[in-house]
């Protein structure tokens, strides 16, 4: 099971991978950083538990360790136990969530992979913000969508703060980049999806006139300029969520819920 090892010196080498974690150009969860993965709080830790992203060593406190001993106990990794004042100066701020796990990131999954058995799939282009990327991936785990496909100028999932606020989930939802951006749509098709965008402007269909029972991709772009002229071009289908009078748009997290929602609603439970 894991094991503990106490931490007196916040510039102790062994937790230099949680180190700094507010100093941008040292992030160890950057694009182009030491491609670590970074789990904060008991319930993300979890969940990277038995996955891909299995933690390699932990940072926390005490009692944090106590809470998880029984989840931890197949795991054979260090938890670094820490006082409070400790952590916050190796981490850089204070942690409320008490622990931290670190994992080292796989390869990227192919695209083709993931859709040989996938039946509802979110396709997000130009999704660059960490917490609507994360929220995604939780109303995606919530409500039954198989994979998520990035599109271009797609955020990184594994950012830290888009694995918080997906509470673990983007650690189990699988991703893949596409394969091209926007030719991908095209591959989508190929493998029998009915794509169906998520757009404000009309003309468009109402949401829930246009998702069916079979394959379905929803096409979901970034928050303000939406989807691209060339992405809406390749969808099979324009929809809208109807709202009312004087308000124009949703959130882009917001509106994958709904949409999710009306999918999950065909599903024979």
């Amino acid at each position: 099971m894991a094991y503990t090892v106490d931490i007196t010196d916040p510039s102790d080498p062994r937790v230099d991978d949680f180190r700094d974690l507010t100093t941008a150009d040292r992030r160890p969860d950057r694009p182009g950083g030491r491609g670590l993965v970074i789990g904060e709080g008991t319930v993300v830790v979890e969940r990277m538990l038995g996955t891909p992203f299995e933690p390699y060593a932990l940072l926390g406190v005490e009692r944090r360790y106590e809470q998880l001993r029984a989840q931890l106990a197949p795991l054979r990794a260090p938890y670094f136990t820490v006082n409070p004042d400790v952590m916050a100066q190796v981490v850089g701020f204070h942690l409320n969530r008490g622990v931290l796990a670190v994992a080292r990131r796989p390869a990227a999954r192919d695209m083709a992979e993931i859709l040989s058995t996938a039946r509802t799939v979110a396709v997000l282009e130009g999704v660059n913000d960490h917490e609507n990327l994360g929220a995604i991936f939780r109303n995606a785990a919530a409500l039954g969508v198989d994979a998520v496909i990035l599109g271009d100028r797609c955020s990184d999932p594994l950012y830290r703060r888009s694995v918080r606020v997906s509470m673990g989930h983007v650690l189990r939802v699988p991703f893949a980049p596409a394969a091209a951006w926007p030719e991908s749509i095209g591959v989508l098709q190929d493998y029998g999806f009915h794509v169906v965008a998520l757009t404000p402007a009309q003309p468009s269909l109402p949401l829930a006139n246009a998702v069916t029972p079979d394959k379905v991709a929803l096409l979901l772009g970034a928050e303000g300029p939406g989807l691209t002229e060339q992405a809406l071009t390749r969808a099979d289908a324009r929809v809208h969520i109807p709202m009312s009078a004087g308000v124009d748009s949703l959130n882009v997290a917001t509106a994958a819920a709904v949409a999710f929602y009306e999918r999950a609603r065909l599903r024979d439970y």
